[in-house]
C-alpha cells in the first residue's frame, strides 16, 4: 500500500531520517516504533505531505480502480475546533473531504457511537475530558473513511476502558484499512501489530512479525533473579556467569538483576538455585517470562535515556 524508498530529511545538523526504506502492506497494522527523536514523527509528516523529503520517494498503491488514496491522520497533539460540537466538526471534516451532507452526518453518528461519544454529540469539544478529546481526534481522522489510517500515539491520555475500546476499533478497522501505528506502549504494539518496524537515528533497525522479533533476542524462557548483592563490588558477576554457563550461554546482569535465558528454564531451576546458593547469592525476587517486544526494543536501541 505504501513503499518508502531511501527517504531522507535533515534539519540543520540533525539528520532526522536517514535513508529509510520500508513497505506497508495493504490490510495490515504496521507498528512503527522508536525512541524519542528516532525520526518517527518526521517520517509520518512526510507521508502526510506536511514535510517535503530532502531525498527519496514515497510510492502509493497504483490501482486503476482506486485512483485516489485517502489518508487519515491522528497526530500526537489533539487538534480540533474548540467552539464546534463533536457532531458538527465530524460533519464538517467529512464534507470538506467531499462527502455529501447526508453521508457526512451518517458517518459522524457512526463514529460517535464507535468511540463512545454519542452522549457528547452536542457538547463543545473544549468541554470534553482529556480522554474524550483524544477519542474525538481519532474520529476526526476517520471522518472521510480513509483507505490508510496513520495513528501517532493514539492511546495517549486514555484510561484503561478507553484503551480497550480504541484497540477493538483499530482491530475492526484493519479488516478494511491499512493502518500505520506509532506508539511507545510496547503492550499496545504487541496486541495490535501484524508487523513491527523499529527505527533509531532515522534508520530502520528491524522489520518483522512480533513473534520473529521476540525470537531475535533468544529462544526460550527468561528467568530474572533480583539480588541486591549483584550491584555491590564484593560479588563477581563474571564468576556467576561462568558457574551458570553450563545451563545457558545467554546470561546478563543488569544492575541488581540476573537474567538467564534457556529453552526450558523450569527444568534447570534446581541446578540454578544450587549454583546461586554455592555463591551465597540470595535473590529477593524471581520471575520467569517469555521475551517481550520491549526486550527487543531495548536490545536494539539501548538503555540510555532519551530527551
Amino acid at each position: 500500500m505504501i513503499s518508502i524508498r531511501h527517504l531522507k530529511k535533515q534539519f540543520g545538523d540533525l539528520l532526522a531520517v536517514d535513508d529509510l526504506s520500508l513497505d506497508v502492506h495493504e490490510g495490515e497494522i504496521l507498528g512503527f516504533l522508536g525512541p524519542n527523536g528516532a525520526g518517527k514523527t518526521t517520517t509520518i509528516r512526510m507521508l502526510c505531505g506536511l514535510l517535503r523529503p530532502d531525498d527519496g520517494k514515497i510510492y502509493w498503491k497504483d490501482d486503476q480502480q482506486t485512483p485516489a488514496i485517502e489518508v487519515g491522520f491522528c497526530p500526537q497533539e489533539n487538534i480540533f475546533w474548540p467552539k464546534l460540537s463533536c457532531f458538527e466538526q465530524l460533519v464538517f471534516m467529512a464534507q470538506i473531504n467531499q462527502l455529501s451532507k447526508s453521508d457526512a452526518e451518517g458517518r459522524a453518528h457512526q463514529l460517535l457511537e464507535d468511540l463512545g461519544l454519542t452522549e457528547k454529540a452536542d457538547v463543545l469539544a473544549e468541554k470534553l475530558s482529556g480522554g474524550m478529546k483524544r477519542r474525538l481526534n481519532i474520529a476526526l481522522a476517520l471522518a472521510h473513511d480513509p483507505d490508510i489510517l496513520i495513528l501517532d500515539e493514539p492511546e495517549t491520555g486514555l484510561d484503561p476502558q478507553s484503551r480497550v475500546l480504541v484497540r477493538d476499533l483499530i482491530r475492526a478497522l484493519a479488516k478494511t484499512k491499512t493502518i500505520l501505528l506509532t506508539t511507545h506502549n510496547m503492550d499496545e504494539a504487541e496486541r495490535l501489530a501484524d508487523r513491527v518496524a523499529i527505527i533509531d537515528h532515522g534508520r530502520l533497525l528491524k522489520l518483522d512479525t512480533v513473534e520473529n522479533l521476540r525470537k531475535s533476542v533468544g529462544e526460550g524462557e527468561l528467568l530474572e533473579i533480583k539480588a541486591e548483592a549483584l550491584a555491590k563490588d564484593d560479588i563477581s558477576g563474571q564468576q556467576i556467569k561462568t558457574a551458570l554457563s553450563g545451563i545457558s550461554q545467554e546470561i546478563t546482569i543488569i544492575n541488581d538483576t540476573l537474567q538467564i535465558r534457556n529453552i526450558d528454564v523450569l527444568s534447570s531451576l534446581n541446578e540454578i538455585t544450587r549454583i546461586l546458593d554455592e555463591h551465597q547469592l540470595v535473590g529477593s525476587e524471581m520471575h520467569m517470562r517469555k521475551s517481550t517486544l520491549e526486550d527487543v526494543f531495548i536490545h536494539l536501541t539501548g538503555r540510555t535515556l532519551r530527551e
